[in-house]
């Protein structure tokens, strides 16, 4: 009997003793953790969601919003607190059905969960439906989705917002954080039945700071009629892309950019191909072909080595590297003007220019393909990052010293081949070229709205001169005057208008095809005297066809320039 009496009285000793331990663990070593999770039994905790911005386009003068937001509701349970039977019959039924993200089993699946998401997007008449029944441990958290009221409307340059909340590609993805805002947070006591406290010194409020409303430079009737008369032209030649751009060259902002084919952004799965997600005016560099002329004929006025009147022996066909160079227009050998070489777009001539350009009669050297790389880079912006606000590709611009064959591939580059770069460059660069020679930052964003008013933001001035004005009068001049050859029909009275085709080679399998061509076409305008109030660029292909860019893209350009001078009430000039 004594030594049961011992051996209980030792065991409960150790009994006591583990208890103690036990409560000193709890009470003093792992304080914290326990408080912590005595907290998250009576602390209910929320995000307040910020409203995500408004995006609008100009019409005219007024801003109109063609990004919007509609309520709906994010559907969150608290499996701690939450009653099986409850949440079947409010949230698992066929009210929901396309609004769920689980499966009702997977909800209890660990209770000591406090915040699980059940469904989304939930339309503000269910919700109402769910807050009629009351589930214990439910909230509805407000949140937006996007509207797109003009439909596929500019898809490529809007983008989309996903599930997530997350813009994606156009502008709702390279504006993402501006447009996201900043959630705030509600964290607030309960008592034992998990109501909410009104006081407390744990109470927590954040506000959301809400997303700014972005107004484009965009013009929705110009970027309306642009993709009108772009679609018309794909399915007039067969063609199955198509790009349009609008700017204007005196300040930089884009009026329009058209790339098709589009897709509807509030149904932005429904697509075959996750390329149409893709906005080819600034993400696909391409080899834009002989309206590169215009930028290396410039650069040989701006260091005087030639002029619109300078002439050179044309031959048809000439050897570099060993490779034969040909112009596509066979115009026989003979003594030709610089003049000429443009409106007839002569491969022979602008060659020509960059052997002068290095100091030389008759060949290509080193000294020519460095100041060609510097215009075309340095100065007109080829090859590099515009800083557009949107995502952008960069494109190649080879290095004038660096690797084989580089005065074979430099002289192709002069007729722009052998090079890769986006219609933004492009555009951005001629701008520079007519608008008396200032290079601009091109930009989509005018300004934003507070409080129902557009505030515009601050103008930028150029950034860099990128040749004279002389050299600029001289160039507008040249492309003026391939338009007066009379091959691209009449222009209205009163207006000047300039421009430059392009019909460029792809390389397919690691060579140039001479089954593909993209037919490209740059031109300005406005009135006669007067500096070009805007500029268009256009480019049409398929691939496996061949393009024309005189009968394809030209007649595009020439029918947005007559829209724009009626549109944009352009006083004809004497």
């Amino acid at each position: 009997m004594n030594e049961r009496l011992k051996f209980l009285k030792i065991a409960l000793y150790v009994i006591v003793a583990v208890i103690l331990v036990r409560l000193f663990q709890i009470q003093i070593i792992q304080k914290g953790e326990w408080v912590a999770k005595a907290e998250a039994q009576h602390t209910l905790e929320n995000t307040i969601k910020a409203k995500r911005g408004q995006i609008y386009m100009m019409d005219g003068s007024e801003a109109v919003a063609v990004v919007m937001n509609e309520q709906v509701y994010t559907v969150i349970v608290d499996p701690m607190t939450a009653k099986e039977e409850e949440i079947k019959d409010a949230i698992f039924n066929d009210d929901l059905k396309d609004n769920l993200t689980t499966e009702f089993d997977k909800v209890f699946e660990d209770k000591a969960r406090r915040y699980f998401i059940v469904a989304k997007n939930v339309s503000r008449k269910n919700a109402k439906k769910i807050q009629e029944k009351n589930p214990t441990g439910v909230w509805l958290q407000e949140r937006t989705k996007r509207v797109y009221p003009e439909g596929p409307l500019a898809a490529r340059l809007l983008g989309f917002v996903n599930e997530d909340g997350e813009g994606q590609y156009g502008v709702e993805g390279s504006l993402n954080e501006e447009l996201s805002g900043k959630d705030g947070m509600l964290k607030t006591v309960a008592d034992v039945n998990n109501v909410a406290l009104s006081i407390g010194k744990d109470n927590v409020k954040i506000p959301a700071v809400d997303g700014k409303n972005v107004v484009l430079t965009i013009d929705r009737n110009i970027q309306a009629k642009a993709e009108e008369i772009v679609k018309d032209a794909m399915e007039e030649t067969g063609k199955d892309h198509a790009s349009a751009l609008v700017m204007n060259p005196r300040n930089g902002e884009i009026m329009a950019m058209v790339d098709l084919p589009g897709y509807d952004p509030a149904d932005y799965g429904n697509v075959s191909d996750a390329s149409v997600y893709v906005n080819g005016v600034v993400n696909d560099p391409y080899e834009p072909a002989s309206v590169c002329k215009a930028f290396t004929f410039a650069a040989g006025i701006e260091e005087g080595v030639m002029s619109a009147d300078t002439t050179y022996y044309n031959q048809d066909t000439i050897y570099i590297d060993g490779w034969p160079i040909s112009n596509a227009s066979k115009n026989g050998d003979a003594v030709r003007t610089m003049q000429y070489a443009l409106n007839w777009s002569l491969n022979v001539g602008s060659i020509q220019v960059l052997k002068w350009l290095g100091g030389d009669e008759n060949n290509i050297n080193e000294k020519g393909r460095k100041i060609l790389y510097d215009y075309y880079v340095n100065k007109f912006g080829l090859g590099r990052e515009t800083g557009i606000e949107l995502f952008e590709a960069e494109g190649l611009i080879n290095d004038p010293v660096e690797g084989y064959g580089r005065d074979s591939l430099y002289a192709n580059m002069t007729f722009g081949q052998n090079m890769l770069v986006t219609m933004i460059q492009v555009a951005s660069g001629y701008s520079a070229m007519v608008n008396g020679g200032e290079y601009y930052t091109p930009t989509v964003v005018r300004g934003y709205m507070e409080n129902g008013k557009l505030i515009e933001k601050e103008k930028a001035g150029p950034v860099r001169r990128a040749i004279s004005e002389e050299t600029s009068e001289e160039m507008r001049e040249m492309l003026y005057g391939t338009r007066d050859t009379g091959w691209y029909g009449e222009d209205p009275d009163g207006y000047r208008i300039g421009g430059k085709t392009g019909s460029a080679q792809v390389i397919r399998d690691g060579a140039y095809v001479m089954d593909e061509s993209v037919a490209t076409y740059v031109g300005f305008g406005g009135a006669t005297g007067e500096l070009p109030e805007y500029l268009v660029m256009v480019r049409i292909w398929k691939d496996g066809e061949l393009g024309d860019a005189m009968k394809e893209a030209e007649p595009m350009f020439s029918e947005i320039s007559d829209y724009l001078i009626d549109y944009l009430k352009i006083k004809p000039g004497d």
